[in-house]
């Protein structure tokens, strides 16, 4: 049990129960072998087998010596490159071959010891504990160096300088040979039936190991946030979990040990080493998250579009849902736990009398999913290929295009449910409720919906017009089931419900065509002669390329103004949107042509009577008491101008 106080391994007098377990069960080990030596049959075995030993200790000790060695340097030669996608998924793939070599040399090492038939009962359990202690060293560095890696120029997850890296991938090492030792040992005293002291006395140095490899580990982690100085909130919310989990290794650290010495071994160990491997499967998970985004990098063609992306993220966090049941037998869930769970998940819930399980829940998301993308695939070729070659305007296509994905996506999310099997003639009270709250509290919501459907089919609007609705005038960009967007001229995004453009009065400036009327006013001097002034505004308005010659522009002499005879040019242009700079243009050609005919374009004239012209003149006065003294005396003095002051004033 693991709140069970067993024996100390730091008392005195149990270090020699575990010596001797040790030295008992080595001291067997050696003489299996050494019976099976002098065996005259196993001779004559070994023998018979001595080639194929030989073979298979030569290919270990190749691919252990020099395997990992070989596919480091190709490594390297591809990540000195250029990095893209490509290069990326090459150099990791090389770097799995980093694993997989030394560990078929491992497993031919295995191999040919097995094949000299030497080892016996417990020879064999110490040599499949040692290959599985080897395993657990080459996974842990392999993973080591993906952490921690040794180019300096390669993106690590973690911001460390070369030499932290360094120790990084050492302990990362030390941690997988300390997990297997904690096995081999585990694997013995289960077979050995040691006694109960022998296991926590030989186990505790391990542990105590184990434990500082953590600590330093940590150490690390927090020397990465202290580094990472980048701005940004998704930075700032990883490093936070970096953070509380580098305190957690170090509390769980100093935990372990504390307990395995003070007796509670069983828990120590059961707090030790399963944080080593849940670690572990975190790195594999973060590794895995990495390699989805460069694949999905390399399909797309862009890795500022993946970085963005969510399909990456997604993917990512069903591996994170996988590797749940993972986690739970690292930290002690039996097997048989684990099936009865999934049995009961799989049996789902009931809703009315209707049972939803996942499996009804994955098949409606898979169908949906299909119906969705076949739905995108058809917009997308009406879109490209059938609706440009009809005279469909571009408002129709995009009308056409969004009803047939409002329609796909419907369909399919009926046909997903169909399929499934999910009876929702059992809903009928929910749906009623529904009603009642659409009709209640979400009025205006499906309101501007059949607006939206509405604008869609009637197609008083389109993508692309020019209108005015509510004061704000703009082109309208998107048109969705809920709302309208519209540009306006100061590139400002205006959302307009579609209820509103439906009940309420718009001005559509290019509905049917882009033809429109310009108005330019403009003004000349009393006594100018107006049939001149008509013959050079005509001339003015014919010459300019965006006036249409039919109908023909029109001059109008408004009126008598308070300062100027008032003309008008109308004139209809071939495209309103370019109405300002047609009206900016003729503004230009009347000022050049009125300065060389010299006809004078008034401006407004006035004149200012001053009522007291001469408190103007008097200086000021600080002290009141002789305010009306120095008034006095400004009037006197003021007097002989005074009419003088009001004529000029009136010049």
């Amino acid at each position: 049990a693991l709140l069970e106080l067993g024996p100390s391994p730091l008392n005195p007098a149990n270090w020699k129960t575990g010596l001797d377990a040790l030295s008992g069960t080595t001291g067997y080990i050696i003489q299996e072998f050494s019976d099976a030596w002098d065996s005259p049959a196993q001779q004559v075995r070994l023998k018979a087998n001595l080639p194929v030993i030989a073979l298979l200790t030569l290919v270990a000790f190749v691919l252990l010596a020099r395997g990992r060695y070989w596919m480091e340097r190709l490594t390297h030669a591809v990540q000195s490159r250029e990095r893209t996608p490509f290069r990326w998924i090459s150099a990791f793939l090389l770097s799995v071959a980093q694993f997989l070599l030394p560990l078929i040399g491992l497993i031919a090492l295995f191999e040919a010891i097995s094949a000299t038939e030497l080892v016996g009962v417990r020879g064999d359990i110490a040599l499949s504990s040692l290959v599985g202690l080897g395993v657990l060293f080459l996974l842990a560095r392999w993973l080591g160096g993906r952490m921690f890696p040794k180019n300096a120029n390669v993106i690590a997850p973690l911001n460390l300088p070369p030499e932290a890296r360094r120790k990084g991938r050492f302990y990362s090492a030390v941690l997988g040979i300390l997990v297997g030792l904690n096995s081999l040992l585990q694997s013995m005293a289960a077979f050995e039936n040691w006694k109960p002291a022998a296991l926590p006395v030989l186990d505790f140095p391990i542990m105590v190991l184990t434990g500082y490899a953590l600590l330093r580990l940590a150490r690390l982690l927090r020397l990465h946030v202290q580094n990472d100085q980048t701005e940004g909130e998704e930075r700032s919310y990883r490093n936070s979990i970096i953070f509380y989990l580098s305190r957690a290794m170090q509390a769980l650290a100093l935990i372990g040990p504390v307990l395995a010495a003070v007796g509670y071994f069983e828990a120590g160990r059961a707090i030790l080493f399963p944080t080593v491997m849940s670690l572990g499967l975190l790195a594999v998970l973060l590794i895995l998250h990495r390699v989805i985004a460069e694949v999905y990098a390399l399909i797309v063609g862009s890795e500022d579009r993946a970085r963005e992306a969510l399909i990456p993220v997604l993917i990512s966090f069903v591996l994170v849902l996988a590797s749940v049941p993972l986690f739970a037998l690292i930290w002690g869930m039996r097997y048989s736990d684990l099936t009865e769970l999934w049995a009961r998940f799989q049996e789902g819930f009931s809703l009315g009398d209707t049972r939803i399980s996942p499996s009804d829940f994955l098949t409606v998301i898979v169908v949906f999913v299909i119906g969705y993308m076949a739905t995108r695939l058809i917009q997308g070729t009406l879109r490209s290929t059938v609706l440009p070659k009809t005279r469909i305007d571009v408002g129709g296509r995009n009308a056409i295009v969004s009803g047939v994905g409002y329609i796909g996506i419907f369909l399919s999310a009926l046909i997903a449910i169909t399929t499934a099997g999910i009876d929702l003639s059992s809903l009928a009270i929910v749906a009623g409720a529904l009603s009642v709250g659409i009709g209640f509290g979400l009025q205006n919501i499906v309101s501007n919906f059949v607006s939206g459907i509405i604008l869609l089919i009637e197609r008083p609007i389109s993508e692309g017009d020019w209108i005015e609705v509510g004061g704000q005038m703009g082109y309208v960009r998107d048109i969705s089931v809920r709302s309208t967007r519209i540009e306006t001229f100061d590139r400002t995004d205006v959302i307009v419900p579609n209820s509103d453009l439906v009940s309420g009065v718009v001005t559509n400036w290019t509905r049917g065509n882009s033809v429109g009327r310009v108005i330019v006013p403009v003004g000349v001097a009393y006594g100018t002669d107006t049939k001149w002034v008509e013959g050079i505004l005509r001339e003015i308005a014919e010459a300019h390329p965006m006036v249409l010659a039919n109908p023909k522009p029109s001059i109008v002499f408004q009126g008598f103004g308070a300062d100027s005879l008032d003309f008008e040019i109308r004139a209809i242009l071939r495209d309103v949107n370019w109405k300002l700079s047609v009206k900016s243009d003729m503004n230009h050609e009347i000022a050049r042509r009125f300065a060389e005919e010299g006809i004078e374009i008034p401006f407004a004239q006035r004149d200012v009577w001053l009522r007291n012209p001469e408190t103007l003149r008097s200086p000021p006065d600080s002290k009141p008491k002789s305010k009306p003294k120095a008034k006095t005396k400004t009037k006197t003095a003021a007097k002989p101008s005074a009419g003088s002051n009001k004529s000029g004033d009136g010049k």
